[in-house]
């Protein structure tokens, strides 16, 4: 691996989750990018994995295996990314089957919700398409009301419609995340780490507050360099990764045309030097694939 590896991008989403490029058109727009290394970090699933592997040849950019846990438990919300792990693994898979049940129940609340306080009607055949993805969520639901009229963008529809259906523990907590990730020989890292709940930004000790919550669970991880932090954010992120000991990693958040974000902005272009963290777990996750 080449000493000061900048062209990576550690978190992007496939059609198997909420991105819009399947697996095998992200691997081509990898290759447009010029990545050296990538992963796909679908929420709740690891298929993509599988596929990439099945049309990658010995010539494309290194890939790892990734996914991203959308997690709550009673300190807050969470997404946590997990690198490296065996897909087959049984107690990994457990995680991944859970979180997927999750969204599909969400799924189907969801859209019962909407027609009964709303008055939204969903076409027969338009909830079959979105029940049949491999985990819809709330952008596929989004862009079918914004497709049927029912409010004037991605963004309206979750806010004011969406978002007004609530669960109680109905979902996958951090430790059960993160516990699946290591039993799958796997690295968990704790994504956009300065994101809370929603829009909600977080400060310095309060992301602090957050990893002596997930550390004592196993947590070996933070995404340092993310495309929405500034060069400040960053900092607040790699000196808290350097004093709890954890590895550093580099992601864009790509969604293809789901979200205004470019592959391979990760901020880490911008780095003055290559951190440390991120060598180690270069270095250990490569060990692991």
């Amino acid at each position: 691996m080449a000493e000061d590896l900048r062209n990576l991008d550690l978190h992007m989403h496939s059609t198997v989750s909420d991105g819009t490029d399947t697996p095998e058109e992200l691997l081509v727009r990898v290759r447009k990018a010029g990545l050296a290394l990538f992963s796909v970090t679908d929420h709740d699933a690891a298929l993509a994995a599988k596929r990439i592997r099945a049309v990658a040849g010995p010539d494309d950019p290194a890939f790892i295996p990734g996914v991203e846990f959308s997690c709550q438990d009673e300190a807050g919300k969470y997404h946590i990314l997990g690198y490296g792990f065996d897909p087959d693994n049984p107690e990994f898979s457990a995680v991944i089957e859970r979180g997927h049940s999750l969204r599909m129940m969400k799924a189907k609340a969801r859209l019962d919700f909407l027609a009964e306080t709303f008055g939204f009607v969903f076409p027969e055949e338009e909830i079959r398409k979105l029940l049949s993805l491999n985990n819809p969520g709330k952008p596929h639901i989004a862009n079918l009301m914004v497709r049927l009229g029912y409010a004037a963008d991605k963004e309206q529809a979750i806010d004011d419609y969406i978002n007004k259906k609530k669960f109680k523990d109905a979902h996958v907590r951090p430790d059960e995340a993160i516990r699946g990730i290591l039993r799958g020989g796997g690295i968990p890292v704790l994504a956009h780490p300065l994101y809370g709940d929603g829009d909600q930004l977080l400060d310095g000790p309060q992301l602090e507050e957050r990893l002596k919550h997930l550390c004592p669970y196993g947590l070996e991880g933070v995404e340092s360099f993310y495309s929405g932090f500034s060069d400040k954010q960053i900092r607040i992120v790699l000196d808290l990764a350097a004093a709890f000991g954890l590895y550093v990693t580099a992601g864009s958040d790509y969604h293809g045309s789901n979200k205004l974000v470019r592959m391979g902005d990760t901020g880490l272009s911008r780095a003055a030097e290559y951190p440390d963290g991120l060598r180690r777990f270069l270095r250990d996750v490569r060990a692991r694939i």
